[in-house]
Parts: C-alpha cells; sequence; structure tokens
C-alpha cells in the first residue's frame, strides 16, 4: 500500500520546511537558512514533491515564515 501525502501549498509552511529539510539535511545551518536568497528558496519550494502552490501566489511573508519553521525544524533536529 503507498502512503497518500496531501498536497502541500504556501500556508504549510511547517510542512514546506519538513521538505526543505529531509532535502538538504545539516547542509544549512541557522544561519545559512537566513542567508538563502528568496529567489532560491522560491524554486527549491516549487520544486517540492507535491507542492501544489504556484509562483504568482507566492508572497515574500510566506518565504519568511517558510524560512523561520526550516529553521524551527533544522533546530529540533540538533537535540
Amino acid at each position: 500500500m503507498t502512503h497518500f501525502e496531501p498536497p502541500i501549498g504556501w500556508s504549510d509552511h511547517e510542512d514546506i520546511a519538513l521538505k526543505l529539510y529531509e532535502r538538504f539535511g545539516d547542509d544549512f545551518t541557522e544561519s545559512k537558512i537566513y542567508r538563502i536568497r528568496f529567489t532560491d528558496l522560491l524554486e527549491w519550494v516549487l520544486e517540492i514533491q507535491g507542492f501544489t502552490g504556484k509562483r504568482e501566489e507566492c508572497t515574500e511573508g510566506h518565504l519568511e515564515m517558510v524560512q523561520s519553521s526550516w529553521v524551527y525544524e533544522w533546530r529540533d533536529n540538533q537535540e
């Protein structure tokens, strides 16, 4: 039986952050995550399997929330 994952949209900041952490692991520390260019972050989010959001729906606020959620995800995995 295959595991069903619901689609991910722009408001699913924590799900996006988890997917980014799964992809990059500890390659990005907290300070590096906060220095990622939004243009790069946007592309990485759009590449996430199951992501249904559209480029034109993205706001700076969405990217800021993804960034901070990613930092929390990274911190949770450092213990």
